[in-house]
């Protein structure tokens, strides 16, 4: 009578597939079994001897890790089956795969994946994720990136947790490692007016427009496409946040302790606000006396001057004190004038003879400045490749 079969042992039909699949790979590779075997050891000792283990005990190791994960899956299928769920059947390839969540602590590899694919250019694009800026990207350009020999480099350096890219290991299953850590996961564009009461605003037809923010919301379904997009969750390490917090406290500390300070350096800070309150009032006299000038030219010399006509307009610091002086804009005769020389050109050339305006006093025309308020604005558009 045959003995029972030990748990985590394989039976005599999965040994025969798995002989089968390791003598299809090899011939695939143009070698033996028995090569295709001591390569495979070769890689195995490597492997454990990273991991600062005997080769029998990292073969067990991968063992007890196989029984593992094989009665975590029978363990799921009973749950399903109970429940009258339908066991999902595995996607084909180039179809996206699903990857299930199990929240905890993060995979010391998956951290490394994700350092290093923070330093590479990804392309990635602000997004609002619950109200928070994000920064996102397309699967497809990390799934370069893990393929590209820098990567490979970059996995084999000495003590490198980078898992490195293999014929067991492609690309997509070391993407995995993100969403299984929880430090990328997969978003999609939503509506930002969803469950508001009142229709989104129609879109702009404008040509310049500037791609703008997407309102993102995590996907439950974390499948892996090259299409799709995901959002990083892992800031990094926040040691520049942490600095400039204590250099806010510091800040603090030293305003707090001005009656502490030496004699002299109190004396300094005095005259540098006695100083910064001289300009802010040499401003605001500026304004009252530019205000005063233009009260009086409007009525003795219409339509009145302005001294530094762009003091309060949206421009640099320089460009607010040029021109020196200049004289207020006439809008309504400005359009008179735009709608007469329109009437001109359409009743024929006899009719669009240039229109000669009454001479203006000196320094008019360049004082005149056509204020205009022109800003991007900001619209949705499809992201491109």
């Amino acid at each position: 009578m045959a003995s029972a079969q030990q748990p985590g042992q394989p039976s005599p039909q999965q040994v025969t597939a798995m002989q089968a699949a390791m003598a299809a790979e090899a011939k695939k590779r143009g070698m033996t079994p028995q090569q295709f075997q001591a390569a495979q050891r070769a890689q195995l000792e490597a492997d454990a001897k990273k991991a600062g283990l005997s080769f029998e005990q990292y073969i067990n190791q991968l063992k007890q890790q196989a029984f593992e994960n094989h009665q975590r899956q029978q363990q799921l299928a009973q749950q399903q089956a109970a429940a009258g769920q339908q066991q999902p059947p595995a996607s084909p390839q180039g179809q996206p795969q699903q990857v299930p969540i199990n929240p905890g602590a993060p995979d010391p590899k998956a951290i490394a994946l994700a350092k290093w694919l923070r330093s590479q250019d990804l392309k990635t694009r602000t997004c609002i994720l619950n109200g928070q800026r994000k920064d996102m990207f397309r699967v497809k350009r990390a799934l370069r990136a893990i393929s590209s020999p820098a990567y490979t480099a970059a996995s084999t350096k000495k003590n490198s947790l980078l898992p490195p890219l293999t014929d067991t290991m492609p690309a997509p299953e070391i993407f995995k490692l993100l969403p299984l850590s929880l430090l990328a996961l997969r978003v999609s564009k939503s509506d930002p007016h969803e469950g508001h009461n009142h229709d989104p605003p129609p879109k702009s037809k404008s040509k310049n427009r500037v791609k703008g923010l997407w309102t993102v919301r995590i996907e439950q379904q974390q499948d892996i496409a090259e299409d799709l997009h995901y959002v990083w969750l892992w800031e990094g390490p926040q040691w520049r946040m942490k600095l400039y917090a204590v250099g806010a406290l510091a800040l603090i500390m030293t305003v707090i302790m001005f009656p502490l300070w030496p004699v002299k350096l109190r004396i300094g800070v005095w005259y540098l606000s006695m100083g910064m309150l001289g300009l802010i009032g040499l401003f605001f006299a500026m304004a009252i006396v530019r205000l005063i000038l233009f009260c009086i030219t409007v009525f003795a010399v219409p339509p009145g001057l302005w001294l530094y006509p762009n003091l309060f307009e949206d421009v640099g610091f320089f460009d607010s004190f040029r021109p020196v002086w200049g004289w207020q804009e006439e809008k309504k005769k400005k359009k008179s004038k735009s709608s007469k020389a329109g009437k001109a050109t359409k009743d024929g050339p006899e009719a669009s003879a240039p229109i000669t305006a009454p001479p203006a006093a000196s320094g008019e025309s360049s004082g005149v400045r056509e204020r205009r308020h022109l800003g991007p604005r900001v619209e949705e558009v499809e992201d491109d490749d």
